[in-house]
């Protein structure tokens, strides 16, 4: 795996491709305004939104990190902003349903999404976090909801995800108190899967990129799209069950990545996946 970095723009969010090696690129995001500590503004929204959509449709690209620039991952919203768009009627309700959609395009990606959570996490930093598949943190993170300390309520799933996340009592906490959290509490809590040294948090996110470019693509997507469709749409055990019943059965009889897979096993070498 090699760190060659393949810049493809710059401004509110940065996107880059990581070489992984043997043609598999990470796609990395960072949240580019670390004066501000990374505000989740129109403008940072609408960059997220443009590098998920440009990064899905790169084949290349196996897996999508997000990151933030500077100390912090994001510090939530524009609160000096928020005096003006919280009178206009037509305008504040644009702009949640906006920022609903891009949580949205998170979860609904083709490719597994991780938080790669370097510093200060909060509000809507946390919602950015709650709609990855999950997320590691720098030991200097410190996570939490915060809404409430400035009398605002989360409108990206704060209020609806995160309870589903860690439960709801932990949940109920977390976001009434607005504490936020060190690294480590974060992780017993499982708002994080791992916490790692500030300088080995972009490696330990390359590190999962690489076990996934080894994996079919097509299985991967289908496995990833089962698990977050039955979870979004509120489905029920069986309903679930079925819905993995039917993709898992069309992957089997349709895919050459299934059969490439039993080919490999049988014959004691690496599969070689294709996607198809």
């Amino acid at each position: 795996m090699t760190h060659a970095e393949h810049k493809q723009s710059e401004g509110q969010v940065l996107v880059e491709r990581i070489d992984l090696g043997n043609g598999d690129y990470a796609g990395l995001l960072t949240l580019n305004r670390p004066e501000a500590l990374n505000p989740l503004d129109s403008a940072m929204v609408a960059g997220l939104a443009a590098g998920l959509e440009e990064l899905d449709m790169d084949v290349s690209v196996r897996t999508v990190l997000i990151t933030g620039a500077g100390t912090a991952f994001c510090a939530g919203g524009d609160l000096l902003k928020y005096a003006a768009l919280q009178r206009d009627t037509v305008h504040w309700p644009s702009i949640m349903e906006v920022n609903q959609r891009m949580f949205a395009k998170m979860r609904s990606l083709s490719k597994p999404v991780v938080g790669l959570i370097n510093g200060v996490t909060v509000a809507g930093g946390l919602e950015i976090l709650i709609s990855c598949d999950f997320a590691y943190a720098a030991q200097s993170a410190r996570i939490g909801d915060g809404h409430l300390r400035f009398g605002q309520m989360g409108g990206g799933g704060a209020l609806a995800i995160l309870p589903s996340l860690i439960g709801p009592a932990k949940a109920r906490e977390l976001v009434l108190s607005g504490e936020l959290l060190p690294a480590a509490d974060a992780l017993e809590l499982g708002l994080v899967n791992k916490v790692v040294p500030d300088d080995q948090l972009l490696e330990a996110g390359l590190e999962f990129c690489k076990l996934v470019a080894s994996r079919s693509p097509l299985a991967v997507s289908n496995a990833r799209f089962v698990i977050n469709e039955g979870l979004e749409s509120g489905y029920g055990f069986h309903d679930h069950l079925r819905l993995e019943l039917e993709r898992v059965t069309r992957y089997v009889l349709t895919s050459e990545d299934a059969r490439e897979g039993l080919s490999a096993f049988a014959e004691k070498r690496k599969p070689k996946f294709t996607g198809r």
